[in-house]
């Protein structure tokens, strides 16, 4: 597995800030950021996803807060629509 460092938070002041990785083999995102606070989580199980899908964090699974200065560091495919599952 071979990780690109992409970028830590701008003008970051201590230790624990946001840093965002690239697996280069997969283009798999591998981020460090502040977990998400019990009001986020509730919030997005009460909007949801896709219908029908669970609203539950499975053990193995987290939910972040990247802050929105750090999305111009996430690499963009080369074509729109090669996302992930929207729902729609």
């Amino acid at each position: 597995m071979g990780l690109r460092f992409l970028s830590i938070w701008p003008n970051t002041p201590d230790d624990g800030s946001p840093t965002i990785w690239l697996e280069e083999e997969t283009g798999d995102l591998i981020i460090q950021s502040w977990r998400a606070d019990e009001n986020t989580i509730r919030q997005a199980q009460e909007v949801g996803s896709v219908p029908g899908h669970s609203t539950d964090i499975p053990e193995h699974e987290t939910m972040i807060r990247l802050p929105a200065s750090m999305l111009q560091f996430i690499p963009r495919p080369d074509s729109e629509g090669n996302g992930g599952n929207s729902g729609t």
